[in-house]
C-alpha cells in the first residue's frame, strides 16, 4: 500500500476506534486572565490563563468550575457517568519552578462496589499534540469537533468513562504546558508529568464536591505518553508525593527510554512528535537551544514552529512520515545528532525512566509489535524495576504487526483496556498483585 493511503488508513482507523486525537494548539506565550488566545480558530477559555502568582503548597486548587460533559445522560441517581469539574492546581516543574496545571475531577454517578471508600484514579493522557486545546479536560467537552482548520477527537474519554463505571473517581492531567496558556507543553519530559499526575491527586482530594479524601485508596492509568507519565509518577512518589500512596499503577507502552524512541518515530506516520518532542527539550532546559540553531535548518525550524501548534490528527496529515534528514543541516537525523552531542545525550539519558523502584504493585503493558514506542525498551523497564525488586505484572500484547506503526502502537490501547481497568480495580479493592517477574525469561 503507497505511504500516503496507509497513512490515510491509519488515521481513520485509529480515529474511528476512538485511538488518536486531532485537536490544535495555542502559541506558547504569556497570558492574563483576561487575555483572548486563540489557535488555529479555536479559542481558548480564559479559565486556562493562569495567575501571575501561585500557591506555595503543590496540588493546591488555583480556581475550578463546572465542567460540562458532551456525552451525558440522565438518571435517577444523577447524571452518567458523573458530574465533572475543571481544575487548575499548582506544581512543580522539573527546574523547581512552580507551574499551573489544567485537568478535569468527574465524580461518578455509579457506587463503588469494592471494599472500603470509594478510590481515586488519576488518568494520565496519551499523546495529544503540543497545543492547549489539545487538551484532555477540553475533550470531555468536546470529544468531537472540526472548525475548518483542526479536527479533535477526546480518545481518553473512553478510557476515564469506563473507569467511571466502576464506581472509581478519575482526576485528569492535563500536564505542564497543554491547556494552560503560558507556556509550551513539556512533551515526555518525565519530572514535569510525573508531578503533573501525582499533583492531580492532591488537588482533586482537596475538592469540596469530591467525595474522595486522603483515605481513599489512590491508582494510576496511563499509555504510550500517558503511560511514561505514571511510571514516573510510581517512581518519584516516595520522594515528590510520599502523602499519595499508591495501591496499584497501570503504565501501558511507556516511552522509557527517549533515545530509542526518537530513532522509531522518525519517518512513522506520527514524526511529527520528534517536533513536540524537541520543542518540550528546549522549553525544559534553555541551554540546548544553541546546540538546536546549530543542527536545525530553516525547513526544520518551521516545521518545529508549525508543530508547537499542532495536535496529533494535524500533525499526522502535515507530517506523517517526514524524516529528521531534511530538518537538519548536514543531512543526519535527529538520532544521529544527539548520538554524537555529549550534552544531548546526558539530557535524554536523564530522561530515563527505570532506574527508580516505583512504589506498589505496577502492571506494564506492551504490545510486542510496537515499533512505534519500541517494544523492547518498554520491556527492559520491566527488567530493569524487576531487578530492584518491585511488584510488576508484566503484560505482552500478541498481536500481529499489520504494516502501520501508528496501528501496532494503538491497538494494544483498545485490545488491553478492560484487562488492565480490571487489573486496576482488583488493587483499589485491597487484593493484591501477583507479580510476575519470575516468568520474564520465557515471555516476549
Amino acid at each position: 500500500m503507497p505511504a500516503r493511503r496507509r497513512l490515510l488508513a491509519a488515521a481513520v482507523t485509529a480515529a474511528a476506534c476512538l485511538a488518536t486525537q486531532a485537536l490544535t494548539a495555542t502559541a506558547a506565550t504569556a497570558a492574563t486572565a483576561t487575555d483572548e488566545v486563540v489557535s488555529r480558530g479555536v479559542t481558548i477559555p480564559a479559565f486556562y490563563n493562569p495567575p501571575t502568582t501561585l500557591p506555595a503548597a503543590n496540588g493546591t486548587i488555583v480556581r475550578s468550575e463546572p465542567l460540562p460533559l458532551a456525552l451525558s445522560l440522565p438518571s435517577l441517581h444523577g447524571p452518567l457517568p458523573g458530574t465533572a469539574t475543571r481544575l487548575m492546581y499548582k506544581s512543580t516543574d522539573s527546574n523547581g519552578k512552580p507551574v499551573a496545571v489544567t485537568g478535569a475531577y468527574i465524580e461518578p454517578t455509579a457506587r463503588w462496589k469494592g471494599g472500603g471508600p470509594r478510590p481515586l484514579v488519576a488518568l494520565a493522557p496519551g499523546t495529544l499534540g503540543q497545543g492547549d486545546q489539545c487538551a484532555a479536560s477540553m475533550g470531555l467537552e468536546h470529544p468531537l469537533s472540526f472548525n475548518g482548520e483542526t479536527v479533535s477527537v477526546g480518545y481518553e474519554d473512553l478510557s476515564i468513562y469506563r473507569l467511571l463505571a466502576k464506581g472509581a473517581a478519575v482526576v485528569v492531567t492535563d500536564y505542564a504546558g497543554l491547556g494552560a496558556t503560558d507556556r509550551l507543553h513539556t512533551y515526555v519530559d518525565r519530572v514535569d508529568e510525573a508531578h503533573a499526575v501525582l499533583d492531580a491527586v492532591r488537588a482533586a482530594r482537596s475538592l469540596g464536591a469530591a467525595s474522595v479524601t486522603t483515605a481513599s485508596p489512590v491508582g494510576l492509568f496511563g499509555y504510550s505518553q500517558g503511560g511514561g507519565a505514571t511510571a514516573a509518577a510510581a517512581e518519584l512518589q516516595s520522594s515528590y508525593a510520599p502523602d499519595v500512596t499508591l495501591a496499584g499503577t497501570y503504565a501501558g507502552a511507556p516511552p522509557a527510554d527517549l533515545a530509542d524512541v526518537t530513532k522509531a518515530i522518525d519517518g512513522s506516520e506520527l514524526a511529527g512528535a520528534l517536533g513536540w518532542s524537541l520543542n518540550g527539550f528546549l522549553q525544559s532546559d534553555p541551554e540546548l537551544r544553541p546546540i538546536a540553531e546549530a543542527h536545525l535548518n530553516a525547513a526544520g525550524k518551521a516545521a518545529l514552529a508549525d508543530l508547537s501548534t499542532m495536535c496529533v490528527g494535524d500533525a499526522l496529515f502535515g507530517y506523517g512520515y517526514a524524516k529528521s534528514t531534511k530538518w537538519t543541516t548536514d543531512g543526519r537525523s535527529i538520532s544521529e545528532i544527539i548520538a554524537a552531542t555529549p550534552e544531548l545525550k546526558t539530557y535524554l539519558d536523564g530522561q530515563r525512566i527505570g532506574r527508580l523502584k516505583p512504589s506498589g504493585p505496577v502492571r506494564l503493558a506492551t504490545g510486542v509489535s510496537d515499533n512505534l514506542v519500541p517494544h523492547g525498551q518498554s520491556r527492559d523497564l520491566a527488567v530493569d524495576w524487576c531487578r530492584k525488586g518491585a511488584d510488576v505484572t508484566y503484560k505482552p500484547v500478541v498481536l500481529p504487526n499489520v504494516g502501520s506503526a501508528l496501528l501496532n502502537h494503538f491497538a494494544p490501547l483498545l485490545t488491553g483496556q478492560g484487562d488492565a481497568i480490571d487489573w486496576l480495580t482488583d488493587r483499589l479493592s485491597g487484593e493484591r498483585a501477583p507479580s510476575n517477574c519470575w516468568s520474564l525469561p520465557v515471555q516476549p
